[in-house]
């Protein structure tokens, strides 16, 4: 397991060039941590949409990704960045997405695949420094 600190994730997030973001909408519940300090380092507003596929063993649910809060949002015009902490297979990234149809949206994850990785070179899993 590779431990991450804070201040590791912060200076990668220093050497990423985002484009204009408006909102972050973090994916929850895994991503959120991840979602905030990515707002926090854009100066952008934050939302949270809720989805869940695995348990607290990384065991999937559910055969596909299922989107269990989605607030109502005017995100006409809005640049959107949707951050979770990791998108492997990319189920739940997509399942998000489709949320988010005909949007300015690009999509970011600390490790795994998105337009955005902070950690590609991480292939092991992450101890995450906001999980016990």
């Amino acid at each position: 397991m590779v431990p991450l600190s804070f201040k590791k994730i912060t200076e990668r997030l220093n050497t990423i060039s985002f484009p204009e973001i408006d909102i972050v909408i973090g994916i929850g519940s895994g991503g959120v941590p991840a979602a905030t300090m990515v707002a926090y380092h854009l100066n952008a507003e934050l939302e949270v949409m809720t989805l869940n596929y695995r348990d607290e063993q990384n065991n999937p649910r559910y055969e596909a990704p299922v989107v269990l809060q989605k607030p109502e949002w005017n995100l006409e015009g809005k640049r959107i960045l949707l951050v979770d902490d990791v998108s492997v297979s990319g189920k739940t990234m997509e399942a998000a997405l489709k949320q988010l149809p005909g949007l300015n949206v690009k999509t970011c994850a600390m490790k795994g695949k998105a337009d955005f990785v902070l950690f590609p070179e991480i292939k092991e899993c992450v101890k995450w420094p906001w999980k016990a």
